[in-house]
């Protein structure tokens, strides 16, 4: 079975040391501005859902997972459909416009269940989007740097998170602006995203005839594939929308002013961690380091249970942020290390539907939980399911992971 890319338009092999290239660097910088975009929004609405619309956190937790279930299921279909059609960029393009533009209509809402509604349709454009979009990431690099190539993707993404709450802050403490005043600034950066993925992204076509690409879409993904998908899902059931995160760190006497700045320290570790984190799954393996970010969370979640003082919330989030540079680009690159080349739209589709159906209940289950028994039990939890996931990955995840 082969697994490495044959696009010939991939940069580095014999001309030296292997690049990342256009595509991923074009990729980076899209995920960067719709991340600003995003992130201007996210960590302001719990407070803005619970304060300002009277929402209980069962219900933010709902709106939260039932957003990224939809998008899960979109991926399926997106990523299933690039392969078949053996083009990425239309797909990446179309979601990430109706993300950009449904986004900041959460300025108009006048409900938790109006925000419910736009939450899912600016999560419809991820799920058309992301499927294809880490296919064509995966296609455009030589397999030895993939960990790096989405390690660099994901810590552009989270550059986005550094900026867009930093912005967020700023407008609310120096304009002294209203909350939806914020939520419709963040349409210029995503109109921005829109721009550069339009412009700087270029399809990546291999060379098959017709037969041979109807072939490749019948070739299986393998038993090592569903089984790491298994252990993906379980771990997701624990890993609730970071939502919480925030709620908690009121809890714990964070500010609503500061919330936009313990989001950006989360997004800068988690932006400084992405590229080594990627490259050291290059080097040892892909399942050294997706256990031991797992172990991490696990940690951290214990942790969030029986914190009692304000500073606490600072160093768990700074902390939290190592466990996406060990985890994102790892599962993602492993995802493109155990499929087919011509499969790999659908593979990230499935991989994407695993954490969606986890993510449902997951979010749904710790807000209730919360609600009934208090957050130290739901993050307790959390903490169970991911040791749980480690020690199911250890058994069932290949030894190599660049291969």
């Amino acid at each position: 079975m082969s697994t490495g890319s044959d696009d010939p338009n991939r940069t580095g092999g014999s001309s030296g040391a292997p690049r990342l290239g256009r595509n991923v660097y074009a990729l980076g910088a899209v995920s960067f501005f719709t991340d600003v975009s995003s992130e201007m929004i996210y960590p302001l609405l719990p407070v803005f859902l619970t304060s300002m619309l009277g929402a209980t956190a069962g219900f933010v937790g709902t709106i939260e997972g039932a957003a990224e279930s939809t998008a899960a299921l979109l991926k399926l279909a997106s990523g299933w459909w690039s392969d078949r059609i053996r083009r990425r960029k239309p797909l990446v393009v179309i979601g990430y416009t109706i993300a950009s533009v449904m986004r900041p209509l959460i300025a108009i809402a006048q409900s938790a269940s109006q925000v419910l509604v736009i939450r899912v349709s600016d999560r419809v454009g991820k799920g058309i989007r992301n499927s294809p979009r880490d296919a064509l990431i995966a296609d455009s690099v030589d397999p030895s740097i993939r960990g790096r190539a989405f390690g660099f993707h994901l810590s552009a993404d989270n550059a986005g998170g550094i900026v867009g709450p930093l912005l967020a802050f700023g407008v609310l403490t120096w304009w002294h602006v209203p909350l939806r005043s914020v939520f419709w600034l963040a349409a210029i950066p995503g109109a921005l995203a829109v721009i550069a993925v339009v412009f700087g992204v270029k399809e990546v076509r291999r060379q098959t005839t017709s037969e041979e690409a109807k072939a490749d879409l019948t070739q299986p993904m393998g038993a090592r594939f569903w089984a790491v998908l298994a252990v993906i899902l379980v771990f997701t059931l624990g890993n609730s929308t970071d939502a919480f995160l925030l709620l908690r760190a009121a809890q714990l006497g964070v500010p609503v002013a500061l919330a936009p700045i313990l989001w950006a320290v989360l997004h800068s570790v988690k932006t400084a961690s992405g590229v080594p984190g990627g490259t050291l799954s290059d080097r040892v393996g892909r399942k050294p380091v997706l256990i031991a970010g797992w172990i991490l969370y696990a940690i951290v979640y214990w942790l969030f249970a029986i914190a009692n003082m304000q500073w606490h919330a600072w160093a768990l989030f700074a902390v939290y942020g190592i466990f996406f540079g060990l985890t994102e680009g790892s599962e993602r690159a492993l995802v493109a290390d155990i499929v087919p080349v011509a499969r790999r739209g659908a593979a990230y589709g499935w991989y994407y539907l695993a954490i969606g159906i986890g993510a449902l209940p997951a979010s749904v289950i710790f807000g209730v939980l919360w609600d009934r028994a208090g957050s130290h039990v739901a993050f307790l939890l959390g903490a169970t399911l991911a040791l749980v996931a480690a020690v199911g990955l250890g058994i069932v995840a290949p030894v190599k992971g660049a291969g």
